[in-house]
């Protein structure tokens, strides 16, 4: 089994300074990308659903949990490289 699906018709080649190369899988806020980094660095890019980002209140919260994440750190625990909580999407 694959931790990863090919890219499909439709699904992004870029987000933000990231190159998308594979998806990782969907939930509820949205879908989850395996992404590059300039440097080659392996990072899973989440982008928010889209009736999700235009919600103002789910923006808050989201905020709100980026930054909860960023004090977060630990050996199993997958740390917050980026974050767009105001982007197109978040």
């Amino acid at each position: 089994m694959e931790a990863y699906e090919a890219l499909v018709p439709g699904d992004p080649e870029r987000i933000g300074r990231y190159r998308i190369v594979a998806r990782l899988g969907a939930g509820g806020m949205g879908r989850v990308y395996l992404g590059r980094s300039p440097g080659g660095r392996a990072v899973a890019v989440k982008v928010v659903r889209a009736e999700l980002a235009e919600d103002a209140d789910f923006r808050r919260r989201f905020a709100r949990e980026v930054a909860a994440a960023r004090r977060v750190n630990g050996v199993f625990t997958a740390g917050v490289v980026d974050a767009d909580p105001e982007g197109a999407p978040p």
